[in-house]
């Protein structure tokens, strides 16, 4: 684990951006012809990078100041290491300060490594849309005149359908493309023509993308296109050595507090789950502590993005905690999930939406009950049910079989670094299961579409 942070500095120069820039895009990718050896094994994987104009994606990057979208935090100190941001000490090689909205980004340059590219699409089995989405949307919210937030998505549709080689979208009408939209599909769903504008934009909505495979830091049920991948965490291993460190120091690490929670400090006074939450660790400080926790459960306060690139304010409470809780807030899903099971801490849920009906591929529906806890929100803001008490009354040899389960589901939710080892590759991240989900999602999509 690292030692205390130092905090990132707020200054990027044009020079480093436009360096950053230069530096992904002759980012190497595979050919055809290096491919050649490998096509036993890219049978049925074949995956073709769309080549976009830089206002797509790059462009959006030189944009990354809190100065030109005022409703938005600065990201320009995070874009290092190709959106996995800075280090979080000279010496890490790990661990950096990550910032979830750069998925985008960070996804386009672990496509560049990808195994089985083709530059023939009419070869590739999917085609990836390097389209920075979520970024892009600030441009409409934020806009000099006006919310133009309808309009989201409508410049890309007319380059793909009409501007360049247009037979690659019409060949299967957007069927077999996909793209990364970092943010929950919430935000992108707002009803097209409505007067005035409400929050996020209409990207979702319009019909020109209804075919195209979405993923998304947090789906709706309904749309078929939609599928949640995890969050970015801080945790970004090169190599296996540095993996196995860090599983070998979850499994050690003892487990002083019964349970913990992390989010902001405000309080509705509204009844909700949060509240209860947050009330119930405040109340438990007074409660007696048995033999085996010095805490029956710990705060910590994330009130303002404190939290956000500052993973060791969190990572070491959650490494000495049996349970991590995991209310939803504005929306179900949390980054929190993702940093509690990187740390061991065994999730409790309040409501399937906040994981078991999103990540189906990274963490399978029919294995939470091994490693999570599920306590509904309605029986803990309406019965009076205490969390306290129902995890205090798992048994201590269940807790642990609970946590084992849940360090093997540790190299599915971490996203590894660009350009890691040989050895390290050979195992599933959250990245390779993200794309073999896509294809076969992609290619059901076909078959159902030839079948009508």
């Amino acid at each position: 684990m690292p030692p205390p942070l130092s905090p990132p500095s707020t200054t990027t120069t044009t020079t480093a951006v436009l360096l950053f820039l230069l530096l992904i895009t002759i980012s190497p990718s595979p050919t055809l012809q290096q491919q050649s050896d490998l096509d036993s094994d890219c049978t049925n994987r074949w995956i073709h990078i769309r080549h976009l104009p830089s206002r797509f994606n790059f462009d959006i990057l030189s944009n990354c100041s809190a100065a030109h979208h005022p409703f938005s935090d600065d990201l320009c100190p995070y874009l290092p290491n190709h959106g996995l941001g800075p280090k979080t000490h000279n010496q890490s090689h790990s661990w950096f300060r990550t910032d979830p909205s750069l998925l985008e980004l960070f996804f386009h340059r672990r496509m560049l490594e990808y195994p089985c590219l083709t530059a023939d699409p009419s070869a590739a089995d999917a085609i990836y849309l390097p389209y920075y989405a979520a970024l892009d949307s600030l441009h409409y919210l934020h806009g000099p005149d006006y919310n133009s937030s309808s309009q989201h998505g409508l410049q890309i549709y007319n380059f793909l359908r009409f501007q360049n080689s247009p037979e690659i979208w019409l060949n299967r009408h957007g069927h077999d493309h996909f793209l990364v939209l970092a943010g929950s599909a919430w935000d992108y769903n707002q009803p097209l023509n409505t007067d005035p504008p409400s929050w996020g934009s209409s990207f979702l909505e319009l019909p020109e993308f209804f075919n195209v495979t979405t993923l998304t830091l947090e789906s709706r049920a309904f749309p078929w296109q939609e599928q949640s991948i995890p969050y970015l965490t801080s945790f970004h291993p090169p190599n296996v050595a540095l993996f196995d460190s860090w599983i070998n120091r979850v499994r050690s690490s003892k487990r002083s507090t019964l349970m913990l929670f992390a989010g902001g400090g405000r309080i509705s006074s509204a009844p909700n789950v949060r509240r209860s939450v947050r009330l119930e660790c405040d109340n438990s400080s007074n409660c007696s502590k048995s033999n085996e926790f010095s805490k029956l459960c710990e705060f910590i306060d994330c009130s303002n993005g404190v939290c956000e690139h500052d993973p060791i304010k969190f990572m070491k409470p959650m490494l000495r905690s049996s349970f991590c809780l995991q209310p939803p807030g504005d929306t179900p899903t949390r980054r929190s999930t993702f940093d509690g099971i990187l740390a061991g801490c065994i999730p409790v849920f309040f409501e399937d939406l906040s994981a078991k009906k999103q990540y189906g591929w990274h963490l399978p529906e029919d294995r939470y009950g091994e490693f999570s806890v599920m306590i509904p929100k309605e029986d803990v803001v309406f019965k009076g049910v205490s969390v306290l008490e129902v995890l205090k009354a798992i048994p201590h040899g269940e807790v642990r079989r609970m946590r084992e389960r849940l360090i093997e589901m540790i190299p599915r939710i971490v996203y590894r670094k660009h350009g890691s080892s040989l050895g390290l590759k050979t195992m599933k991240d959250a990245f390779d299961i993200a794309i073999e989900g896509t294809l076969q999602r992609i290619k059901s999509r076909l078959e159902d579409v030839r079948d009508d």
